[in-house]
């Protein structure tokens, strides 16, 4: 019997090793598919759209017109006097040495009415590869570059449409390397000082950077043979996102098993409890952010169906990495990764002191004293709020969307100053050539056309380019293609399209606002089931969701008065208000979930209102400290030198930190307590015999752990080992089988010859339940 029980032991103390030796191969094996994520993106915008736009329908017409589905690249040369001759000259062969870039024979050079600028267009073909239709656009403008040096005072730059993808590409490519090397930094620094131990910080640390490789190369694989849509802006939020909530998961499970070492002599065993009592809330919490995210599937926008499936698949692999890889890492490493803070067995005296006098302690005895005044100043205060959603500014035009300046902005503004404002990205019409001179008229008679010409025919289609006299993506010109649109629909049997990059923004914009109409209500009601299911009741999902929800909109109004006094954006992306409501609600009802489902589990041990206290006492600090991460992890957005990346950013991050700091910390609880019991109508946790004892400490398991213990058969952390363990000075010491001796072929063992016991452990009682210090009745290890 000895030798399989020694066999057992061994092979559980190195199954934590195994876990952690899987998991670092697979990081090292997937991360060079992470870092090549980059070349999967997909940045134009009308790669989003649904095929049933009629700007994507235009795009499938014009691939029947040759070089029809070509990006056009704009050149424009500008002096502020006027241009030579020698200028124009320069501009012709310009012209001839940009021929290798077009698909079609280039246009001629178009000069100015005040003679200060000229254009040249370049119709690009259309690449999947990023990297070489970036590294094209590079080339032109290197041989641009070098047109303008040989005429002193002419001012060359390539924009349009090519210009503007392969300016934002390029942020993307260069932002990337540095938001990782930036997250991790920040979630170093914090766990640093949240743990104020040498060691700790790095098994957390370590375990969500292989998280992000993992999510990374995985979501590259989708990408390339799943046709997953991702862009610079999923693929920066995935980044965050793993990062941070990553960081939030383990934060919860490692104060939950710091206070278990108190109670348990082998790590094994505190980790295997602390997965039983924290892991639920954990599994809960990032199920409810994996169904909202996937909500965005019902979206009609690509962005946002493969912004849903990025963000999920990347807090499940954040969450499986932290319920695996992190707790084995923590039992290999032992309670000396807490030094210099070791927690000792049976002094649990910091945290009994943190639940009577530490400063959440302290913020619920003050709220018990008068909650209904507090919760309703506090909800005053985020009403107040939310009154600033009056000054959001209106939808963000392209050239608007670089808080740097680029090439392509400043070369469409040097265009403005000598052409209509939309020569730089011309809208084009597509109809059925027989009904080309009717199509022609109705175009040319629409206000806000300020020109027109052919350019493209076929034995079927014919396609006009069109110029409006209005700047690409404002609400001027998006007038102006809705009229349009309504001019030659009304044309019978043309059958035309209108689209363009102006129109392509246009259909974003709209569907946008559809696919937010749509997702919002189905998120409210997903996550208010799961609350619902959780808490087995009715009367406190609906109040946290009217919380979350409030919270949002006071974070929107807050953000809107930064975004328009603080920050000046020129305006927000028309999908900031359904992508913020996403993660703030699915993240903000994570904080409630950790709060209130430990309240509800306190509630059954010592009351409600005690319950609802002494909750807040034990799960504040460990909640702000994962708000403040996630807060801190979504401001690295900001550093992106692109307006919609900064707007989500700031949203969220301050968004958590409202709900963090505000809503979890006062209003939640004040409502909690003003409405007493009744809150978690139609159950109620129903009062345990016996209270807990905050002080009780627990031996070690000594039973085999059934196989059908759904934790223990994942984690295999908890299994009997033959071990005499003491503890002296606060420090867990282990003779492993020491005892035991081998005479000739048969194995004697001191656990065979009577009880040994080292002379300072505490001996139970000789009848009944074992007993803690004070008395009362302690758990044993299998509490669960």
């Amino acid at each position: 019997m000895i030798r399989p029980r020694r066999a057992a032991a061994r092979s559980t103390r190195l199954f934590p090793w195994l876990i952690v030796a899987c998991w670092l191969l697979a990081g090292i094996a997937i991360s060079p598919l992470a870092f090549k994520l980059t070349e999967a993106q997909t940045n134009n915008a009308s790669a989003f759209l649904p095929k049933d736009a009629e700007s994507t329908r235009l795009l499938e017409a014009q691939k029947k017109l040759p070089g029809g589905d070509s990006v056009p690249a704009v050149v424009v040369l500008h002096r502020d006097t006027t241009l030579t001759d020698q200028d124009l000259a320069a501009a012709d062969t310009l012209r001839t040495e940009l021929r290798g870039f077009a698909t079609t024979q280039l246009p001629a050079v178009i000069p100015s009415g005040d003679r200060r600028a000229a254009l040249i267009t370049v119709p690009m073909p259309q690449d999947k590869d990023a990297d070489r239709f970036t590294a094209n656009v590079q080339k032109m403008r290197e041989i641009a570059e070098h047109t303008a040096t040989e005429n002193p005072g002419l001012t060359i730059a390539v924009t349009g449409p090519a210009g503007l993808l392969a300016d934002t590409y390029d942020v993307f490519s260069k932002i990337e390397d540095a938001l990782l090397l930036v997250t991790a930094s920040i979630v170093a620094v914090i766990l640093l000082v949240v743990y104020r131990s040498p060691f700790l910080w790095i098994v957390p640390l370590l375990s969500v950077g292989i998280a992000d490789q993992m999510a990374a190369g995985l979501i590259y694989l989708l990408a390339k043979h799943a046709d997953l849509t991702v862009n610079g802006q999923s693929s920066g939020m995935l980044r965050v996102l793993v990062f941070g909530a990553g960081t939030d998961y383990a934060l919860l499970l490692i104060a939950r098993y710091r206070e278990e070492l108190t109670r348990h002599a082998e790590p094994a065993a505190a980790m295997r409890i602390a997965l039983h009592r924290a892991g639920p809330a954990i599994l809960a919490s990032a199920g409810t952010v994996i169904i909202g995210m996937l909500c965005l599937l019902l979206g009609t926008l690509n962005s946002h169906r493969g912004l849903g499936p990025v963000c999920a698949l990347g807090i499940l692999v954040a969450v499986v990495t932290m319920l695996t890889l992190l707790p084995a890492a923590m039992v290999v490493g032992g309670r000396r990764l807490f030094w210099p803070f070791v927690p000792e067995l049976g002094k649990p005296e910091h945290i009994e002191q943190i639940e009577r006098t530490g400063f959440w302690a302290r913020t619920g005895a003050a709220i018990a004293r008068h909650p209904r005044r507090i919760w309703l100043a506090t909800a005053a205060v985020l009403g107040a709020l939310v009154i600033g959603m009056s000054v959001l500014p209106g939808v963000l035009r392209q050239d608007q969307a670089f808080r740097n300046e680029v090439e392509s902005v400043k070369g469409q503004h040097l265009a403005e100053q000598s052409f209509p404002p939309g020569v730089t990205a011309p809208t084009f019409v597509v109809a059925n050539v027989a009904h080309a001179d009717e199509v022609a008229a109705a175009v040319r008679a629409t206000p806000g056309v300020v020109g027109a010409t052919e350019s493209g025919r076929t034995s079927e289609l014919v396609q006009f380019l069109v110029v409006l006299d209005s700047p690409p993506d404002s609400t001027d010109s998006f007038h102006s293609v809705e009229a349009l649109r309504t001019a030659v629909h009304a044309v019978p049997g043309a059958d035309a399209l209108v689209g363009g990059n102006t129109a392509v923004n246009l259909d974003v914009r709209d569907a946008a606002i559809r696919d937010r109409g749509v997702i919002i209500p189905v998120v409210l009601l997903v996550v208010l089931l799961i609350l619902g299911l959780l808490l087995r009741a009715i009367v406190a999902p609906v109040l946290l969701m009217a919380t979350v929800v409030l919270s949002f909109f006071a974070a929107l109004g807050a953000s809107a008065l930064a975004f328009r006094y603080l920050f000046h954006f020129p305006g927000i992306d028309p999908a900031l208000p359904l992508v913020g409501f996403i993660f703030l609600v699915a993240l903000g009802v994570d904080y409630n979930i950790f709060l209130m489902t430990r309240v509800r589990e306190e509630a059954g041990q010592i009351g409600h209102a005690a319950g609802v206290r002494r909750g807040l006492a034990v799960t504040g600090g460990v909640i702000t400290s994962a708000g403040v991460v996630l807060a801190a992890t979504f401001a690295v957005l900001m550093i992106f030198p692109l307006v919609q990346l900064a707007a989500v950013g700031f949203l969220v991050s301050f968004g958590v930190l409202l709900d963090t700091l505000v809503v979890r910390s006062v209003l939640v609880p004040a409502l909690a307590l003003d409405v007493g019991p009744a809150v978690w109508w139609p159950s109620h946790p129903a009062l345990a015999a016996v209270p807990r004892a905050a002080g009780d400490v627990h031996p070690a398991p000594t039973d085999s752990v059934a196989v059908d213990d759904m934790l223990t058969e994942v984690h295999l952390l908890a299994h009997d080992s033959p071990r005499h363990e003491t503890v002296q000075g606060g420090e867990l010491q282990s003779d492993d089988l020491q005892g035991e001796h081998v005479q000739g072929d048969d194995l004697q063992s001191d656990h065979l010859q009577g009880d040994h016991r080292h002379h300072d452990a505490p001996a139970p009682p000789e009848h009944g339940h074992p007993r803690s210090q004070d008395g009362a009745p302690a758990r044993t290890g299998r509490d669960d």
